[in-house]
């Protein structure tokens, strides 16, 4: 690459990096393990998680790439010594961001599916195993997602994922906030958000606080490098604390009114609010169904899925564009071909996992998205937020001093020198005991 893209704005950074956070982890992942966790027990947790856990590696994360001017592939090489071994934590950020986008783009498939069934009115006899079923629906619109992104990012960075971004980012807020304001109208609306909103301190257990630590690093795409690319596309004008802040914002925004979205609607039509992955699919399609005017509160429901869905595909195609950009001095469109490729080519597993590849990598009934989900939210990212942490603030890495000199650059509020303790060792804790029970307790057989 020639020279490096920026972005032409703070608020393009703020809405960019935004939605690279939210997505499927906010309105898909997000509402059905608050339901399997307790509702409100689970939403107090993931908060505190939130600020505690997530944005301290964020703004971790978001330093190393403005500091390095780099893609995550080399940002860890260029800030450490020349003997050191961290350049290998950059081929596991490329490996992860491709991993991510292996099923990421095959769920993407899926939501544009539905949006398109409802637009056209064919939504009364839609089912989520027949969609899943069915090899060419699955093929087709992991093709219609790859393409829709690739052509966007072939454009220059402000040009297009910017401007687009910008654009995408307002229509699902107006989008979302129109859909809260209907529920709120519901007949279940009270029982949905007393569900949702208050916590029930009995339920809390060490399950309920591990899903939430998990939930809090899942949504904010920290640990493989989502977050740095965009650090390394702004100067130093401000400080990184309150543009994570920002950023931690408008993810937990998403997250929060999806749920009220969701939860009255499930207590008015008597729907399990603990249903699952399928709680987004079957079961809000029933709810719609049973809906005055359902077919286009519907298609409003899911074009918003939508938009928040190829936010986070464009975020980490971008990321993955980037890396390979700079390993190769291709030009964009270049790029984007090959990147397209290779993605089409790993998500054809995922695609075809539930219908032609019989493939059960762990517990019976399991698929090749199991498995990519597994890699993504078991391994790369806590060891990757684990090894950002340490690479921050230890002296083996880049070391705390730095870090902290960097984060508090430019206007803003600025990181205080008392959470040094905290930065340097509760968050390694934390995160190795995330690590370890998420291996013990995973359903392995």
């Amino acid at each position: 690459m020639n020279h490096r893209d920026h972005l032409a704005s703070r608020i393009g950074f703020i809405m960019l990096s935004a939605g690279c956070a939210i997505g499927c982890g906010n309105v898909w992942k997000f509402p059905w393990m608050c339901g399997q966790n307790g509702g409100g027990s689970f939403m107090l947790l993931y908060l505190i998680c939130l600020l505690v856990l997530g944005l301290p590696v964020m703004i971790m994360e978001l330093s190393v790439g403005r500091a390095s001017q780099a893609s995550p592939l080399y940002m860890y090489q260029k800030l450490s010594k020349k003997d050191s071994r961290w350049g290998i934590l950059g081929k596991v950020c490329l490996a992860g961001n491709f991993s991510l986008m292996a099923f990421y783009t095959v769920v993407t498939g899926w939501i544009i599916y539905y949006f398109v069934q409802f637009l056209c009115g064919n939504y009364m006899d839609l089912s989520f195993a027949s969609m899943i079923g069915d090899p060419f629906v699955n093929v087709l619109f992991l093709f219609v997602t790859l393409v829709a992104s690739f052509i966007i990012l072939s454009f220059n960075l402000q040009n297009g994922l910017e401007k687009i971004t910008k654009y995408m980012m307002s229509a699902l807020i107006v989008l979302m906030l129109v859909l809260a304001g209907h529920s709120f109208f519901l007949s279940g609306a009270k029982e949905g958000l007393s569900f949702y909103l208050i916590p029930r301190f009995s339920e809390i257990s060490g399950n309920t606080i591990v899903s939430a630590m998990n939930q809090a690093f899942f949504t904010l795409s920290v640990g493989m490098g989502g977050m740095a690319i965009f650090g390394s596309y702004i100067g130093k004008e401000r400080s990184l604390m309150g543009e994570a802040l920002n950023i931690v914002f408008l993810d937990t925004f998403v997250a929060i009114v999806a749920g009220i979205i969701i939860f009255p609607a499930c207590f008015t039509y008597n729907v399990e609010v603990s249903a699952g992955p399928s709680l987004l699919f079957d079961t809000m399609t029933t709810v719609f169904k049973n809906m005055s005017g359902g077919r286009w509160w519907g298609t409003l429901f899911f074009l918003f899925m939508v938009f928040a869905a190829l936010s986070t595909v464009l975020g980490v195609c971008e990321n993955i564009l980037a890396m390979v950009r700079e390993k190769t001095g291709w030009q964009r469109p270049k790029g984007c071909m090959v990147c397209g490729s290779i993605i089409f080519v790993l998500a054809l597993t995922t695609a075809l996992g539930f219908n032609v590849i019989h493939f059960q990598p762990f517990a019976s009934g399991s698929t090749w998205l199991d498995f990519w989900d597994f890699l993504v939210s078991y391994l790369i990212l806590p060891l990757g937020s684990l090894a950002l942490v340490i690479f921050c603030t230890w002296k083996c890495g880049w070391g705390y001093e730095n870090f902290m000199k960097e984060a508090n650059a430019g206007k803003g509020i600025k990181i205080p020198s008392c959470m040094k303790y905290i930065y340097c060792y509760i968050l390694p804790v934390f995160i190795i005991f995330i690590f370890v029970y998420g291996m013990i307790t995973f359903p392995w057989h």
